[in-house]
């Protein structure tokens, strides 16, 4: 049960990126005054942990009823999350866990950014939902497993709200380098987890014998 919880608390914390999102954030509410950014902060964080719920509780039903296997699963989800991690780790945005350039472009015309980009897809993105759904189908039918991994997910969505009240701080402390650091150091971490989910698919798919 501790290794689901670290697991868990490790791949939400590396798909959502409560520190990225803040300082995205910070960009894209500049010129803001502090009351609408904390509004913005709250609402988008709370839509980001509904979606996100949604997906942990009902994706792996829905995904059955199109008929996609544990096994498949498994597999597709651990390759997203490899590609994903590789564009941390070279610190490259490929709108798996950030905003494309064209979303960026769009919400700067925004007066209210909590919903579109912020709630999605910058903290409820693919990357997001689908660990979510992976780490739900990894909890089987334990409830106690379960609620660890919701428990995870609504831990990190505090944290991560925690980032976005104290986003201009963040910027500040950590500026354009430190972030890519930290982002490079969780990008290793999510490719492990991802290959390992992989070998999972694999393993149980029967492929390799």
């Amino acid at each position: 049960m501790l290794e689901l919880a670290i697991v868990a608390l490790t791949t939400f914390v590396v798909t959502i990126g409560p520190v990225d999102a803040a300082v995205v954030f910070t960009v894209l509410a500049r010129g803001q005054p502090p009351a609408q950014r904390r509004a913005m902060a709250w609402r988008g964080t709370l839509v980001a942990g509904g979606i996100l719920l949604l997906f942990a509780l009902f994706g792996e039903t829905a995904l059955a009823m199109l008929g996609i296997t544990l096994p498949a699963l498994y597999t597709a989800g651990g390759i997203l999350l490899l590609l994903i991690g590789i564009d941390m780790v070279f610190a490259r945005s490929s709108g798996g866990v950030s905003t494309t350039e064209d979303e960026t472009r769009e919400a700067r015309g925004r007066t209210d950014i909590s919903v579109f980009p912020l709630a999605t897809p910058l903290l409820a993105g693919p990357g997001a939902m689908g660990a979510a759904i992976l780490l739900m189908s990894k909890a089987g039918g334990d409830w106690a497993a379960q609620a660890v991994v919701v428990g995870a997910l609504l831990a990190v969505m505090v944290l991560t709200l925690v980032c976005l009240l104290a986003a201009t701080r963040i910027q500040r402390l950590l500026g354009v380098t430190g972030a890519h650091v930290l982002s490079r150091v969780l990008g290793v971490l999510l490719c492990a987890l991802a290959m390992q989910f992989v070998f999972d698919g694999l393993a149980e798919s029967g492929l390799l014998g």
